[in-house]
């Protein structure tokens, strides 16, 4: 299976070049698209990784791609890159934002298949997965024409399912929060057993010591949204770049 974790190493920077960003308490400074960051060396290394929030890159911190630049990089344009190969700058830049949404929904499929309360859904979600990871698999003009939001479509209502069969059994009221403006909530200590925070923004919600056993996190904005005390056992589809986003008990040992 192709590796869903960001290996920057066999990467050419994509995430460094391609988006563009503009200045605000995640980025210091405007970059526009397809300009390599400020802080990129020649060796596709960042200049200030080991201290990005403390130079006010935090956005940087949480950033995922799900191992889609090195796929970018050493399977779709194999191992060349844009500075050597300037000609295929746009196409390699095009191919991050579809790359990395089929790997994240290969992820999220990924997770989806260690759910036993799910294992009915197995057959359904390997399909899925092996279906998406050919899709990434495509050539440039593949991935350009690829409608990635159409397809997203088509494989959410899978995940949903799944989700909905994971929290069924988590106890308590399974609160539906899908979407909510929660910026600033106090949920402290609050029982969300199976509770579904799909898409909802959670902007330094405190969530110290509350039951978020089986609640579902996908796509939820965490950004400094406190964790601490809380018990996140079996939380679904909560990735590594959400909890690098929140405070959690890591940051206060």
């Amino acid at each position: 299976m192709t590796r869903l974790a960001a290996d920057c190493t066999r990467c050419a920077a994509l995430c460094c070049v391609a988006p563009a960003f503009a200045k605000s308490s995640d980025f210091a400074v405007n970059k526009p698209a397809g300009r390599p960051c400020r802080n990129l060396n020649d060796d596709f290394r960042c200049d200030i990784h080991d201290v990005l929030p403390q130079r006010g890159f935090p956005g940087c911190v949480v950033f995922d791609c799900f191992g889609a630049g090195q796929r970018i990089t050493q399977e779709t344009f194999g191992g060349r890159d844009w500075r050597s190969a300037p000609e295929l700058a746009g196409d390699m830049f095009a191919a991050l934002p579809v790359m990395r949404q089929l790997h994240e929904l290969m992820w999220f499929l990924t997770e989806a298949l260690r759910l036993d309360e799910a294992r009915r859904l197995h057959p359904k979600l390997s399909a899925a997965l092996d279906e998406t990871d050919a899709l990434a698999g495509g050539s440039p003009e593949e991935l350009r024409k690829l409608d990635v939001n159409a397809y997203r479509g088509k494989v959410n209502p899978l995940l949903r399912r799944a989700s909905e069969m994971a929290r069924s059994g988590a106890g308590g009221r399974r609160p539906d929060h899908s979407g909510a403006q929660l910026i600033g909530g106090r949920l402290r200590g609050a029982d969300l057993r199976g509770a579904s925070f799909r898409g909802a923004v959670l902007i330094g919600a405190d969530l110290r010591g509350a039951d978020l056993r089986r609640a579902d996190f996908t796509g939820a904005d965490l950004r400094g949204a406190d964790l601490r005390g809380a018990n996140l056992a079996g939380a679904l589809f909560l990735t590594a770049s959400q909890l690098r986003s929140a405070v959690t008990d890591a940051d206060h040992p």
